[in-house]
């Protein structure tokens, strides 16, 4: 079109001009005159330019800074024009018109895990599947694959059988152990398709074997078919595989019943959270098989330590919910503190190895028949981090104690020489809102500027966006420090890559990252993604 090179220019003035407010460093604000200039410019221009989209903001926020006499801090200005920051970039990536809005994906989409060596059809297949509206995450090594299985429970996996090190077999064999009670489907695919393949695919646990090269019309249709069985499963389902105790499915309804039988009684009713203190270090050091075994001693103790009116729930992970009927606080307090001298005394064993565990818990009396369990839950979760954060292995009430909002720190660290990169990325972070999740946000320019500054000696969980191409140190280079460091299992990591950079995909796979994301993405679907990852990973 004959205005495309002029809304090229367009949009580079505007890119060079944000850049220059929000990447230097010796600026502390902005005069209001300058932002008036170059609102203004941008309204004119992107009028005639047919650039609708881009002239209702600039116009809006135009009449907002008319009549403004103060500076503009530098994040005051950032939040401010945080709509032409992504115009920019869409625009400038896609070359698109300016106003598609492209469509979010649901946050609780189905995570699938492919496991295969060929990082173009791993890339291509990822592609793919996330064009369907599901979360994928990759994996070349079975090391890898294995681990980040167990941390991120996928809802189907799909497996290569020529892998390096370890065979697909073997990894399908080692998985298997995990979900023996569990519904995952598993895919395996090969190009290896002779009859004993096939049956030893089966014979080791796989619930469907896809031939390569690939029908990728096949392949969709037949990974949505597992899907919705797996769905239609988990709906059934009341009893969590592992633990052989009701699972959160099976919670809602029974505290509906449980708040009812309060109100026909006229009595009060406890909400317990339990969660076994540094399970982590048990998977870490023992390995996963062994916290498997932990986490059913764990609830096989609590179930025998209830009464039968009582209701225990595995809640996710290593948290458990118990409902206690006709309970009051401080009794319930008292039962749970016998159960915890108790537990710490159990001696759980791998080999010649033995170790003690303890648990935390918080609770929380229900007094009020309105209250819904997402709240109760809630309440209760943060008289349990109150525990945790007053040295573990103790109970806490949330009824008698004033609970500040307790949360989990989250660190997030951004890694781009993108001025405008990081920008937005600090935007989607300071637009997110988690229950009991408190988010600390810091931007680098460069990765000696990111090391230098011992980020990751902070308390909490790491979450590091890493763009892979950068002056000074690349993101794989920074990559490899990280996961060589004392901090690697409390860092997850998501790469930016170029679309076509297939060595360093792999490269970053293999080096630890749990996600990538090609250039250029859209930055609606990116900050889905993220809202996945955290969910899943906190």
């Amino acid at each position: 079109m004959i205005f495309d090179k002029y809304k090229s220019i367009l949009i580079t003035k505007m890119k060079n001009q944000l850049t220059g407010w929000f990447d230097n460093n010796e600026q502390a604000s902005i005069e209001n005159r300058d932002v008036y200039r170059f609102l203004h410019s941008i309204k004119g221009t992107s009028g005639t330019l047919e650039l609708d989209l881009l002239y209702s903001i600039s116009s809006e926020l135009l009449a907002k800074v008319e009549n403004r006499k103060s500076p503009w801090s530098i994040q005051e200005l950032r939040d401010f024009l945080n709509g032409l920051m992504e115009i920019s970039y869409e625009y400038e990536h896609f070359h698109e018109e300016i106003g598609k809005t492209p469509d979010l994906r649901d946050g609780d989409a189905p995570l699938i895990q492919i496991i295969d060596d060929d990082i173009s059809l791993l890339i291509f297949l990822k592609d793919k599947l996330e064009s369907k509206g599901w979360m994928v995450i990759a994996n070349t090594t079975a090391e890898k694959a294995i681990e980040q299985y167990y941390n991120m429970h996928p809802d189907c996996i799909i497996i290569d059988i020529n892998l390096p090190e370890q065979s697909g077999f073997e990894v399908l064999s080692v998985i298997q152990k995990h979900t023996n009670r569990a519904f995952i489907p598993k895919i395996m695919c090969s190009i290896k398709t002779d009859r004993e393949s096939r049956i030893e695919a089966y014979k080791k646990g796989a619930d469907d074997f896809i031939e390569k090269p690939i029908d990728v019309e096949e392949f969709l249709i037949r990974v949505e078919r597992h899907l919705e069985r797996k769905k239609i499963f988990d709906q059934s389902v009341l009893i969590d595989e592992l633990t052989q105790v009701y699972n959160r499915k099976f919670l809602k309804d029974s505290y509906s019943r449980f708040i009812s039988d309060m109100a026909r009684l006229n009595s009060n009713g406890t909400i317990a959270v339990l969660d076994i203190d540094y399970f982590k270090r048990v998977n870490d050091t023992y390995g996963h098989i062994v916290g498997d075994k932990v986490l059913m001693e764990f609830a096989q103790f609590l179930k025998r330590s209830i009464r039968s009116t009582d209701t225990l729930f595995r809640y996710g992970g290593e948290e458990f919910v118990i409902l206690f009927q006709r309970a009051t606080e401080t009794e319930i307090k008292e039962v749970l503190e016998r159960m915890l001298e108790e537990f710490s005394q159990i001696d759980f064993k791998d080999g010649e190895q033995t170790f003690r565990l303890t648990f935390s818990a918080g609770i929380y009396r229900i007094e009020n028949k309105e209250i819904g369990l997402h709240s109760a839950i809630k309440t209760a979760d943060e008289a349990l981090y109150l525990a945790k954060e007053s040295g573990r292995a103790r109970v806490e009430t949330a009824n008698k104690l004033k609970i500040s909002k307790a949360t989990k720190q989250l660190n997030v660290s951004i890694v781009d020489d993108d001025a405008l990169i990081r920008s937005i990325l600090i935007n989607i972070f300071s637009s997110l809102e988690f229950d009991n999740i408190s988010l600390d946000v810091k931007a680098y320019e460069d990765g000696m500027q990111f090391l230098d500054s011992d980020r990751l000696t902070q308390n909490g969980i790491h979450f590091l966006i890493l763009d892979g191409i950068m002056p000074v140190m690349d993101g794989l280079e920074i990559l490899q420090i990280v996961k060589k460091s004392q901090h690697r299992n409390n860092v997850h990591v998501l790469m930016l890559t170029g679309r076509k950079s297939e060595n360093d995909i792999a490269e970053a796979l293999k080096l630890g990252a749990d996600d990538y994301v090609t250039k250029p993405f859209s930055l609606t679907e990116l900050q889905a993604r993220i809202v996945r990852l955290i969910k899943r990973m906190v």
